[in-house]
């Protein structure tokens, strides 16, 4: 799906999580410092991580990021850390509450005076501000909600046009996306009928709607389907879907529900070209969550701004998995959030070792550090990000050449890549929409 439409989607996850719980190799030398032992005396350089480990959505939902930027900075110590300078990571779980995110802020910024933010993932960045007035760089964060698309100082995982001067998210108010997913399910895939599955929920349903009017713009026929939050009945929705010859599925559910309207879909038939998800749920624990529903989930999609954490073929993918075997064992569970936070941490390391280039320690500032994350070069993590550039346009584009990530789910074979993603490219309208 489209940036704005993945960021949209994830503030309506965010609220429907509420509403629930209210009811191999080494890495290769040239990425890292030297072998040299960090310089005796030197201070370690601290960045923060803030993530909404213990929250209503559970366990493991929010912590891909912070294990994946974990595992970079813990290899790079290793490797002599930062030009000899130890980089010390300090986590804090906010709860999944404003309030909590408000104390790691203050823990962070105020008490433990981090250099910057690194893969922040948060359910309620309600300190957003408090970060962009004290000035401190924020680098590759998930964007849940609009913070990244509101304030300076903040740069999300995937980029920004917008002008971000800390009033109204987006363009005074309005955020604005393609329609490169259906674009592509509709030219490489031959979908044309779409069903978008949404709760009679406001978020969600507001969600659905973005969903509906890129559909359009691409010339589906759109089925519109909406279950009871409380008492969902997946099966008279996937039995319409039969009936209206629907081709692929879009939705606004959460886990929970997704996998249930798979259940559901595999109970009556129905036949798909794509179950479309988000990166979100672009992880290993589809055998898992979709047990019950093994159609349904060989027609699972993905698309996302990051290459599939299981093309291996790929040598910095290949880094990122031996540095998660190595550093983060405790964690089975292998995920695009993980790649993504891993990719962050790249991205800090590379601005900080830019500076410390530019003119050593006395070079290494967070403005240094913001000059390279803001450069007009577009950043791609050694490949592992589709290109990443923060422009602050005074008027949103009509258009925009727009590429994409895609992977399916194969039984034995996990996630499978389609084709590059660098290639998966198309110019594509820009629509409006206010959160």
């Amino acid at each position: 799906m489209s940036r704005v439409a993945e960021l949209l989607l994830r503030a309506t996850l965010a609220l429907l999580f509420a509403l629930s719980a209210a009811c191999g190799s080494r890495l290769p030398e040239s990425d890292f410092a030297s072998r040299r032992a960090p310089q005796a005396g030197g201070p370690p350089l601290r960045v923060g991580i803030i993530t909404s480990a213990t929250s209503p959505v559970g366990g493991d939902a929010f912590t891909g990021p912070r294990d994946g930027a974990l595992a970079y900075f813990a290899e790079l110590n290793a490797r002599g850390g930062l030009d000899g300078r130890r980089v010390e990571a300090i986590t804090c779980d906010d709860g999944g509450s404003g309030v909590g995110n408000n104390d790691c802020v203050t823990e962070l910024v105020a008490e433990r005076e981090v250099f910057a933010l690194v893969a922040t993932t948060t359910l309620d960045y309600a300190g957003a501000a408090r970060v962009s007035e004290a000035g401190v760089p924020d680098i590759g964060g998930q964007p849940i909600g609009f913070a990244y698309a509101t304030y300076p100082h903040l740069y999300s995982i995937y980029g920004s046009s917008a002008p971000r001067t800390g009033g109204r998210p987006g363009w005074d108010g309005v955020l604005y996306g393609g329609t490169e997913v259906y674009r592509y399910f509709k030219q490489a895939q031959g979908a044309r009928t779409a069903a978008v599955v949404s709760y009679n929920q406001a978020a969600s349903a507001a969600y659905a709607r973005l969903v509906t009017q890129g559909l359009n713009a691409e010339g589906y026929r759109v089925v519109s389907e909406q279950v009871d939050f409380a008492l969902p009945n997946f099966r008279a929705v996937a039995a319409d879907m039969r009936a209206q010859d629907v081709d692929i599925v879009f939705d606004a559910l959460d886990s929970h529900g997704n996998a249930r309207l798979c259940e559901a879909m595999d109970a009556v038939g129905v036949t798909l070209t794509a179950k479309v998800t988000n990166v979100q749920n672009w992880n290993s624990k589809v055998p898992d969550d979709y047990r019950n529903a093994p159609r349904c989930r060989n027609a699972l999609w993905v698309t996302g701004a990051s290459r599939n954490y299981d093309e291996t073929s790929h040598a910095a993918v290949r880094d990122f998995r031996a540095a998660m075997d190595a550093h983060m064992k405790d964690t089975a569970l292998r995920s695009q959030w993980q790649l993504e936070g891993w990719a962050a941490a790249m991205w800090f390391t590379d601005a900080a070792r830019s500076c410390l280039e530019e003119g050593g320690e006395s070079s290494l500032t967070r403005a240094c550090v913001e000059r390279f994350i803001n450069r007009p070069e577009p950043y791609t993590a050694r490949g592992l990000l589709l290109p990443v550039r923060f422009e602050r346009l005074a008027e949103p584009p009509e258009t925009r050449r727009a590429c994409l990530s895609v992977a399916r789910w194969r039984d034995g074979g996990d996630w499978v890549t389609q084709g590059d993603m660098n290639e998966n490219c198309a110019t594509v309208p820009q629509l409006g929409y206010r959160p």
